[in-house]
């Protein structure tokens, strides 16, 4: 039976980091205390669920939880420093802190750590999250007990709503590009100035030309997408922007 610790303290637990290539004590005081905090945790680093919308939900919706009175937000996987390091790294994460609970006591103290020997993981954590103030759990998103990894309630948007049904999702906005286009620093310039966050594609490097075409019917640059719609050039972006 997964325990739900609503109103209840956080385990008190000392996390062993690598910053800067030197091992670094981290506790949940240091986490938690005075500070409101959102945490999610899930099975494992570089897993599929876990790299393609768990952590990525929670990095890109980082400015609205800050909007709403959110101090962090925590990832917690029963991984060691380095993988969570590197999965930190990969991820391009800046928004989430990454610590690894790697002898699963923290997991093991919120009666989240389970068996997963049956693919080879030994001990891992059940994927949830919470909301922390001052380091009692005001909320709890527990994933169901079934068979698999289900993702259904502890995703970045779920914990928002919670936490304020009103509040203003951000955009999710791409960006096709290439090195050395003028228009192309147009157009992050004036996301930037507007402070809207965007995923750059960049040609030759993240994608080609064929896949530009492919997505956009054009074989220009730059190309902007803003929630799943084509807005087009820096010119067309402009208008969008002033709209807007």
């Amino acid at each position: 039976m997964l325990s739900n610790k609503e109103g209840q303290k956080v385990p008190q637990v000392t996390f062993r980091t690598r910053v800067n290539n030197e091992w670094v004590n981290v506790t949940t005081d240091e986490l938690f205390a005075n500070k409101t905090v959102v945490v999610f945790s899930l099975p494992g680093a570089f897993t599929p669920t876990c790299s393609s919308t768990h952590l990525p939900g929670y990095n890109q919706m980082a400015k609205a939880f800050k909007e709403n009175g959110v101090d962090s937000i925590i990832c917690i996987s029963v991984n060691d420093t380095f993988v969570m390091n590197e999965w930190a790294k990969d991820q391009e994460s800046d928004n989430v802190i990454l610590i690894p609970d790697g002898n699963g006591e923290f997991t093991e103290g919120m009666g989240m750590l389970v068996d997963k020997a049956d693919l080879g993981f030994g001990k891992r954590s059940w994927r949830y999250s919470m909301l922390v103030k001052n380091g009692v759990v005001e909320k709890m998103f527990i994933e169901p007990d079934e068979p698999g990894d289900p993702f259904k309630v502890s995703d970045a948007e779920t914990m928002l709503n919670y936490i304020n049904p009103e509040a203003a999702k951000p955009k999710a906005v791409s960006l096709f590009t290439k090195v050395g286009c003028p228009f192309c620093a147009r157009a992050k310039d004036m996301l930037k100035h507007n402070d809207i966050d965007y995923e750059e594609i960049v040609l030759g490097k993240d994608a080609s030309t064929r896949s530009l075409k492919a997505v956009t019917g054009a074989t220009t640059v730059p190309q902007v997408f803003i929630d799943g719609k084509l807005i087009g050039g820096s010119e067309a972006l402009e208008a969008y922007l002033t709209v807007k």
